[in-house]
């Protein structure tokens, strides 16, 4: 059993990074017009959905995809359509998580999860619905060449479905990973970091970017970034507390879930962090050097967050 955090164990106070609240502003907004059917009858279907998906937060993912997009020289709110996409599918995996077979969790962003609320069975439609829908907005509202948006699509499917999140899952309840730090690396790489590298991934392919010489750099930065959340992610279900994370704590070490904490200890772990959030800025600054101040901020901010 991990010890709880001692107040030597907690970094120094300090004022949060600036993050831009603009895009989120956005996001939250476009996210709030969203609406997912008329039929009467299936009303509560949409309440379930809405429930979680507006349940705030730093809506992290859709940011990326909006500051990738002003990063490349492209108005922001051109990929909104995906964004929207992107954090439908986020929710649906939260919503997925957080059932009695998962990770069992009765809080989520500070109030009842999804099937504490409206009931597993509702919950686990209510994902689905979110899933389905997200690419409903994708391939019907996002503006691009034909090529392009298909090429986007596929990279999302691919991201979130047996090659990507959802494999990350199945490895962690499984307990399949391979020992040591690359088998560790990897599974959190699918798990979480392929959803975030997909919201930068996606906006290159629609622009037609792939191609690009900082192409690669940008998915170097990307892979990283989701990395460097998952370090800080398991860091903060040891230090953190209910209140700031919006969700029980501990839930990692309630499981025996094999986490960077686990593997490497409170301060391997914060080591590991810095490391990954000094490559994530390396790359950052090859494939963006004069336009990415905002993708910096959400850098910085995911390698400091609280919650």
């Amino acid at each position: 059993m991990l010890p709880a955090a001692s107040e030597q164990d907690r970094p120094a106070s300090r004022p949060a990074p600036a993050y831009p609240e603009h895009l989120r502003a956005v996001v939250e907004t476009r996210l709030e017009s969203l609406r997912f059917g008329t039929d009467a009858q299936a009303a509560g279907l949409e309440e379930a959905m809405r429930y979680s998906l507006l349940a705030g937060g730093k809506r992290i993912r859709p940011v990326l995809a909006l500051a990738t997009a002003s990063a490349i020289g492209r108005d922001p709110e051109w990929v909104l359509p995906l964004a929207m996409a992107v954090e439908l599918i986020h929710t649906y995996s939260l919503i997925h998580d957080d059932l009695p077979p998962m990770d069992d969790d009765d809080l989520r962003r500070g109030r009842p999860t999804c099937h504490r609320a409206f009931g597993e069975d509702v919950a686990i439609l209510a994902g689905d619905g979110l899933y389905a829908e997200a690419f409903v907005l994708l391939l019907t509202r996002q503006q691009a060449e034909p090529s392009r948006l298909l090429a986007a699509a596929g990279t999302l499917a691919r991201a979130t479905g047996a090659q990507g999140m959802v494999a990350g899952q199945y490895i962690d309840v499984a307990g399949t990973a391979e020992a040591g730090p690359e088998g560790l690396r990897r599974l959190h790489e699918l798990k979480t970091g392929r959803l975030i590298a997909a919201s930068i991934e996606c906006v290159l392919l629609l622009a037609g970017g792939h191609e690009d010489v900082g192409h690669g750099s940008f998915l170097t930065f990307a892979r990283e970034l989701g990395v460097l959340f998952q370090i800080v992610d398991d860091i903060l279900d040891v230090t953190g507390s209910p209140e700031t994370l919006g969700k029980q704590q501990g839930s990692d070490e309630r499981l025996g879930k094999r986490t960077y904490v686990t593997e490497f200890g409170l301060d391997g772990a914060r080591e590991l962090a810095a490391e990954s959030h000094a490559r994530a800025r390396a790359a950052l600054a090859q494939a963006a050097p004069l336009t990415g101040a905002d993708l910096e901020q959400i850098t910085d901010f995911i390698a400091t967050r609280s919650f």
